[in-house]
């Protein structure tokens, strides 16, 4: 990247071209303590272990590292990282105020060709001196990732982003998000209705409806967040570029045959 000034090309311009979002260049560390960042270094690693951890399973195991802090923080931080203990919870089709939700179209689908379904989600990032916020989108079929952002918020924009340059590789019959806010938006489902993709979403807490973008965000995290934890913004992205580069285009997949997916995909022979 160019800083201001010392380029025609603008910072906007600059971001666009890298997929970028723009929050993510100017991206300052988020006002927490140092032990706040550990203890969600720690939560997450421990909820990408056991996603049906609630606050106070995580509590006891934040405790269990002589760590003295109360529940109230924990819950405050997981509601800061997005996690939510994934298991049936009561009054599950109530849907989000003011939110739309659609009916989760995969049970019993077979999928068989490539862009039949896709799936997003957005994850927890810990950095070395703060963190920042992940989406991707992937097809299911071939397991190959389509695009992705991230930001230092939890914002509807930058996941519509993603959405954006996803569909301007092709168009997916069936979308398929959590009830999550960001996607549960107008501003997100309004792109996939204008476009004419069926929306579907998952019911709340199940662990087995987005699979497969589950999947991919937790090995993200073990290849490389877990491994080279990046320093910076600018630092993740290009980490995380060389990742999806290596997973779409070099991982060879069991479940695949050993084959990439971008093989599936057809962007490979």
């Amino acid at each position: 990247m160019v800083e201001a000034g010392q380029a025609e090309i603008s910072i906007q311009r600059q971001c666009d071209l890298l997929s970028i979002h723009r929050s993510g260049f100017y991206y300052q560390p988020r006002p927490e303590s140092a032990k706040n960042l550990t203890l969600m270094r720690l939560l997450d690693e421990q909820y990408t272990r056991t996603p049906f951890y609630g606050a106070r399973r995580l509590h006891e195991y934040i405790r269990s590292l002589k760590y003295e802090v109360n529940i109230k923080r924990i819950r405050r931080l997981m509601r800061l990282m997005g996690l939510e203990a994934i298991y049936p919870k009561p009054n599950i089709s109530k849907p989000m105020k003011g939110h739309k939700i659609y009916p989760y179209l995969l049970k019993g689908l077979k999928i068989d060709r490539i862009n039949q379904v896709w799936s997003t989600d957005i994850t927890f990032i810990p950095m070395q001196n703060g963190f920042m916020y992940l989406t991707a989108i992937m097809d299911w079929f071939s397991r190959y990732v389509l695009s992705w952002t991230i930001s230092n918020s939890l914002e509807t924009t930058f996941c519509v982003e993603a959405l954006l340059k996803a569909l301007s590789v092709a168009l997916p019959k069936i979308f398929n998000t959590d009830q999550g806010s960001q996607f549960s938006s107008h501003s997100f489902t309004s792109v996939l209705e204008n476009a004419q993709i069926a929306i579907s979403m998952d019911s709340r807490g199940r662990a087995l409806d987005n699979v497969f973008v589950e999947r991919l965000l937790r090995s993200v995290k073990y290849e490389y967040v877990y491994l080279n934890a990046p320093t910076d913004g600018l630092q993740l992205w290009q980490g995380l570029n060389d990742y999806f580069n290596f997973y779409n285009f070099q991982r060879l997949h069991q479940a695949l045959g050993y084959r990439t997916p971008a093989m599936l995909y057809g962007l490979q022979k």
